[in-house]
């Protein structure tokens, strides 16, 4: 890595899983990535959002992206399925909660207990 990349990228065994990130943050560099390339943000826009880093960092980080690529797609899908999947075998408390609630009623939501009946 570039003596520049150096200073501002880090992956560290233990912090947020070996993955490259923003050095002294736990800003992965996928984060940064997400921001930018899925959310449209500018550079001046992630600085807003992390104040802790710097204008240099954020351009570090999408300097690291753009030389690994594959490795943080990579890693940007494997997240994406594991929150999937997590997702999909955590029932919602909510929405359990609502349809005990809900036994044996009909199927308006103004049908549930404590639900204001609206006037037509």
């Amino acid at each position: 890595m570039l003596a520049s990349l150096r200073e501002h990228i880090d992956a560290t065994p233990g912090v947020c899983g070996g993955k490259p990130r923003i050095a002294g943050h736990r800003i992965r560099v996928q984060d940064v990535v997400i921001c930018h390339e899925q959310q449209g943000m500018s550079p001046d826009e992630i600085v807003s959002t992390y104040p802790g880093i710097t204008l240099a960092d954020v351009h570090a980080a999408l300097a690291y992206y753009f030389d690994h690529r594959d490795e943080i797609q990579h890693d940007i899908e494997d997240e994406r399925r594991f929150v999937e999947e997590v997702r999909r075998n955590t029932p919602s408390l909510i929405e359990e909660k609502l349809q005990r609630r809900c036994a044996g009623c009909a199927e308006s939501p103004t049908t549930l207990p404590g639900a204001a009946r609206l006037a037509i």
